[in-house]
């Protein structure tokens, strides 16, 4: 397997230098950028198998770099930032952040996240080792919804829809539990698990993200369903 490289964008040095010690003390390859500018450009012209991201970086800050990462890239991206305001948790997983991590944090526990992040991003994308024998492809289809859980990819008719990590995670999970309503509490649960950060409230934006891309792709039908009072739940439609 290539080593993998993780860009750290992070204008404290010695912040910057805690991550870089602490990744490559577990086999990562390290490049960091210390302010907007430079984040990008190294983006751009490099090849990255994560991205921890500050908020607030000189020159442009974390929520427009994410924003740009997410216009050409499902690589993983985790926000680390000392503000704790559950506003900016919900603007950063809204841009497409995978995960949110506030300062002063635990150096393992980044690393287990960013551990967790790069092998899912690996299955999904179909880039991980698989041993022999491995499990035939299969799509899941409902209505004009066509979801490959192996080339981590998504239809709608002939319409291909780009979606980021948490969420295919989630369409998957509502396509596989059809008709079966779940709350806030179980998807936060079933689909972040013990790397999510601690916020239902990612659940709602991640369900609004997905509606406007599946009705952008053309859906005639509200796929997930909002069961008031309870949750939220993909309804069976025919082909």
């Amino acid at each position: 397997m290539s080593e993998q490289v993780i860009l750290i964008a992070e204008d404290e040095q010695m912040i910057a230098e805690l991550e870089r010690d602490y990744l490559e003390a577990s086999g990562y390859h390290v490049d960091i950028a210390a302010d907007g500018k430079e984040c990008i450009r190294k983006f751009m012209s490099g090849s990255y198998d994560m991205v921890l991201l500050d908020v607030m970086l000189p020159e442009v800050d974390g929520f427009e770099i994410c924003r740009t990462i997410r216009m050409s890239s499902n690589v993983p991206v985790m926000m680390i930032t000392a503000r704790k305001e559950d506003i900016d948790k919900i603007r950063g997983l809204g841009l497409g952040a995978d995960d949110y991590m506030v300062k002063p944090f635990s150096p393992p526990e980044m690393v287990a996240r960013v551990k967790a992040h790069i092998g899912l991003h690996e299955r999904l994308s179909g880039t991980a080792p698989v041993s022999d024998g491995a499990y035939k492809a299969k799509v899941i289809r409902n209505g004009e919804l066509a979801i490959h859980p192996d080339e981590f990819r998504v239809f709608m008719g002939e319409k291909e829809i780009l979606l980021v990590k948490k969420e295919f995670e989630l369409l998957l999970f509502f396509a596989e539990n059809l008709g079966i309503v779940f709350s806030k509490d179980n998807l936060f649960e079933k689909v972040w698990g013990i790397d999510a950060i601690g916020d239902t409230s990612t659940v709602t934006v991640h369900i609004k993200r997905l509606r406007d891309k599946l009705r952008d792709a053309g859906a005639e039908d509200e796929y997930i369903e909002t069961v008031w009072g309870t949750g939220y739940r993909m309804k069976a439609l025919e082909k």
